[in-house]
């Protein structure tokens, strides 16, 4: 018995040293650029599940790190994909070059990097389903299952109040909210809610797009109640820390129009309340014991509390009892999509959950005019009188519906003298991407980007959408929009033919006086180093603007000579682009129409922006009514 238990052991050692030999022998690039499917008659499904496609470490050894030109490859391989699935990628190969010229962008390399390990996942999963793999439980997984319009947990015995996670699907988008009822509880009543992306393959723990924390006998700052918020990252650790009530008030700004922290906050009650009602009255942790006034805190331990947290278009918003208490601006690779989980922790007792407004894909098998809503076919022997691309990001399903069934119905665009596609970054969410390449096949509107869709990488779309107005197009003028901006497109025809140049122009919202935002806490913050001058040059407004065929080719060829200027503000970059054509002789006409609303809508609009899918459908509906350009109300 011994010796046949030797045996085994040698044996065992034997095959494992041959095992060992083999990957030696296989080099870490050719493994990541194989196909990745199984070849035997395992459950590819399990496979997947156990497949992590490595970024810049390979999880199996943290030791050996992937050139960033195999991740690079990996996206610009073959694919056996239809002639139909390729419409989505006309652009794609176009922009190999894109690591060559990251200098300025943020986070560039990076998102690409991202990109090449949820592409590699969504070909997988493309693959597998066309060779009938997917099990019975995956194909009676409705589109509305997988990213649910809301999320609910209503039955407070049921939760684990010491750590509850809710799954978010398929991330927030703009609008989405986040409801809690709950009591601070235990010896303290600190309580946490973090807003939690995917950690990439190798990282520890995953990104933190929102950390608020409350602390209801202060810390080492403080001894008075006190929230504090905060972002987190494996590469860049803590962020800065943003605290209600805020040390330095005078220093606090404005995210969405609304204070970084609600100025009651910390102050005395007795003040607030002076000579009118209020219901913060009816709070036990707001009223006063003998003479002495107490300080407003929307939480107290032991009592009941109903927040919510809305996802706006600069930032997160906290409410608590239907009161504005504090605001989060969003931070760089830290945007609202990426969210995937809310986690809840603590000394709180949560009671209910509620996730609402959450992204979800239209059922293209229940429409009834889908025929009326996919894309008019592209005639290579026909020139286009405008070309439109749409920034939009791939969560934003409601988003682009909404233009697809009101101003992309023009009959300008029905007939085909007008072409218009959104220009889509990849997702992290592997659920995202597959219902974006399905939303894709559906509809012939949709171009894909190579890289994970970062807002400082913006200005890669602008060159896509130029590059596809010229190269896979031939248009006369090219227009650049945005998913939540309602485009009155017989007037920009109307304008464009009104002025009559077709070289040279640019016509939008001109702003021909701006200087660079050098406060490092703006959104749109540049550095001496990005950008030294004390003035930008003339440059069109982001929601709508207009360039002649002639500019459109001369960003596209500067890409392609690596003389064209990587700059992250996509709109002033474009003035930018056209100042240094202008240098090299170029006569440049800036047409400006104050009708194009940078923000929100006024009557007579020609493009009116912060559109939601709602005021959408209610401009168009004006339009159709023959009421005129009305607007539907104000952001």
């Amino acid at each position: 018995m011994k010796k046949w238990y030797g045996g085994v052991l040698v044996a065992s050692l034997f095959m494992l040293l041959v095992l060992r030999y083999g990957m030696m022998k296989d080099p870490i690039g050719e493994r990541y650029l194989r196909t990745p499917f199984p070849t035997n008659n395992t459950n590819p499904l399990e496979w997947l599940r156990a497949f992590s496609p490595p970024t810049v470490q390979n999880p199996e050894n943290a030791s050996q790190v992937i050139p960033t030109e195999i991740i690079i490859s990996s996206l610009f391989a073959q694919r056996n994909i239809s002639n139909e699935e390729r419409q989505s990628l006309l652009t794609w190969n176009h922009l190999k070059h894109l690591m060559d010229h990251a200098q300025g962008l943020p986070n560039a390399v990076e998102a690409i990097k991202e990109a090449g390990g949820v592409w590699n996942n969504l070909m997988a999963s493309v693959e597998e389903s066309k060779l009938g793999y997917l099990n019975e439980s995956s194909q009676g997984r409705g589109k509305e299952k997988q990213c649910p319009y809301f999320l609910n947990k209503m039955n407070g015995t049921e939760l684990d109040n010491s750590d509850y996670k809710l799954q978010v699907p398929c991330g927030l988008t703009q609008g989405s909210s986040i409801t809690l009822i709950g009591i601070p509880s235990g010896i303290l009543g600190n309580f946490r809610i973090d807003l939690r992306g995917e950690p990439l393959p190798g990282e520890p723990d995953p990104p933190i797009i929102l950390h608020y924390n409350v602390r209801l006998h202060g810390d080492k700052i403080t001894e008075d109640p006190v929230i504090v918020q905060n972002s987190w990252t494996a590469t860049h650790d803590w962020g800065d820390e943003e605290r209600c009530p805020s040390p330095n008030p005078e220093k606090e700004k404005k995210v969405d129009e609304l204070d970084q922290c609600n100025k009651i906050v910390g102050n005395d009650v007795q003040l607030l309340m002076a000579g009118k009602p209020s219901n913060i009255s009816r709070r036990p942790s707001m009223v006063q014991y003998g003479s002495k006034p107490k300080k407003y805190f929307p939480f107290k331990q032991g009592y009941p509390f109903v927040a919510t947290i809305r996802v706006g278009s600069e930032g997160i918003q906290m409410t608590v009892d239907g009161k504005h208490i504090t605001s989060f601006a969003y931070r760089e690779t830290l945007e609202p999509w990426l969210v995937s989980e809310v986690k809840i922790s603590g000394d709180f007792k949560l009671i209910s959950v509620l996730a609402s407004g959450l992204p979800t894909s239209e059922d293209s098998e229940h429409i009834i005019d889908l025929e009326a809503l996919k894309s008019p076919p592209l005639s290579p022997q026909k020139a286009l009188d405008l070309f439109i691309g749409v920034f939009s990001t791939a969560n934003n399903f409601k988003r682009r519906m909404a233009v697809r069934r009101t101003w992309m119905q023009y009959p300008a665009v029905r007939s085909g003298a007008v072409a218009v596609r959104f220009f889509v970054g990849l997702h992290k969410n592997k659920i995202v991407n597959e219902e974006l390449w399905n939303e894709a096949k559906t509809y012939g509107d949709i171009q894909l980007m190579p890289f994970v869709d970062y807002y400082g990488l913006i200005t890669w779309k602008t060159l896509a959408i130029c590059i596809f107005g010229t190269e896979v197009v031939s248009a006369k003028y090219v227009m650049k929009t945005d998913d939540d901006a309602f485009v009155r497109m017989d007037e920009v025809l109307a304008s464009l033919q009104r002025i009559g140049a077709t070289r040279g122009l640019l016509y939008g919202l001109i702003n021909s006086d701006s200087r660079p935002h050098r406060n490092t806490d703006s959104k749109w913050f540049i550095s001496p180093e990005e950008w030294p001058e004390e003035t930008y040059p003339p440059w069109a407004h982001g929601p709508g603007y207009v360039v002649s065929r002639d500019i459109a080719k001369a960003v596209v060829k500067m890409n392609k000579e690596g003389r064209l200027k990587m700059f992250k503000l996509e709109d002033v970059a474009m003035g930018i682009w056209i100042a240094e054509m202008k240098k090299e002789g170029l006569k440049v006409s800036y047409e400006n129409d104050v009708r194009i609303y940078n923000e929100g809508c006024k009557d007579d609009y020609v493009v009116a922006h912060y559109q939601g899918p709602r005021e959408m459908l209610c401009l168009w509906q004006k339009l159709q009514e023959g009421t005129g350009a009305k607007c539907c109300g104000q952001r």
